[in-house]
């Protein structure tokens, strides 16, 4: 699996370094989702896209590429993982 060790879900990461003072609540109309869009991220039901990426960076000042690549791996892994995959056979080359 290319050396990917069980990479955490971004959600699960923000969730681990949430202020204790702000509420999901707060944080949502902050971010301009709603909250139980926010809390599905933060339970890592749901992927973080490029436009929540940038509003993380805007409002954590966290860069945006961050929470793509961390989401990238959770999926790759997460693909890998799934045993329903069909096998492919690589692509032979052609002579020209």
């Amino acid at each position: 699996m290319n050396g990917m060790h069980n990479p955490a879900h971004p959600g699960e990461v923000l969730k681990e370094g949430w202020p204790a003072e702000v509420t999901i609540t707060a944080a949502a109309q902050q971010l301009g989702v709603t909250r139980a869009a926010l809390s599905r991220i933060l339970n890592g039901h749901a992927a973080i896209s490029a436009d929540m990426a940038l509003r993380l960076q805007d409002w954590l000042g966290i860069n945006a590429q961050m929470w793509l690549r961390m989401q990238a791996a959770y999926d790759l892994w997460q693909a890998q993982r799934n045993q329903q995959r069909p096998h492919i056979e690589r692509l032979k080359q052609v002579a020209s």
